[in-house]
């Protein structure tokens, strides 16, 4: 009976307690990125033009701008004429590059503001600009420059420049 009085005690204490109210949101905070990009340490790679010089050991990309768009080349070297080089057209849409080198040799790039990497598998129409086994396939490239000029003056292993505008 005393165990019974304690515990009808207990349920008409509980119940007498103030009720919270729901449980406050957890603030998730930022990755470091974000974080970084919000102070201004970081640069955003969404404000940032894609213009510029590319490279990574012999591979090279060069973007400069033409009218209202933007002109690439690409120009991968593995040496003793193994290498591939085209020109053409890119446009931005956020972090995707829809790049075009060629009849039939068009494909989607990722730019993350200060690399560019092309697809692991491109159109087959993309060899046509390749000699031997060489291919634009999962071309990474850093930024070396944001320079219109110095992107201009790319050359490729033939002494051309895939980046200058007509």
């Amino acid at each position: 009976m005393i165990r019974r009085g304690l515990a009808i005690a207990a349920l008409v204490l509980l119940a007498s307690c103030p009720r919270q109210g729901p449980i406050a949101a957890v603030l998730v905070a930022p990755d470091l990125e974000t974080a970084a990009i919000a102070r201004g340490l970081v640069a955003d790679p969404a404000d940032r033009d894609i213009v510029g010089l590319y490279a990574r050991d012999t591979d090279r990309v060069c973007v400069v701008r033409r009218g209202l768009g933007y002109r690439i080349g690409a120009h991968v070297d593995y040496g003793q004429g193994v290498a591939c080089s085209g020109a053409g057209s890119v446009s931005r849409s956020g972090d995707t590059l829809r790049v075009t080198l060629g009849e039939g040799c068009a494909f989607y790039a990722r730019f993350d503001g200060a690399r560019i990497v092309f697809p692991a598998s491109v159109p087959e129409a993309c060899a046509q600009l390749c000699g031997r086994r060489a291919s634009f396939e999962a071309l990474e490239v850093d930024r070396l420059s944001e320079s219109e000029a110095e992107a201009r003056a790319m050359r490729t292993a033939g002494n051309e420049l895939p980046c200058a505008v007509e």
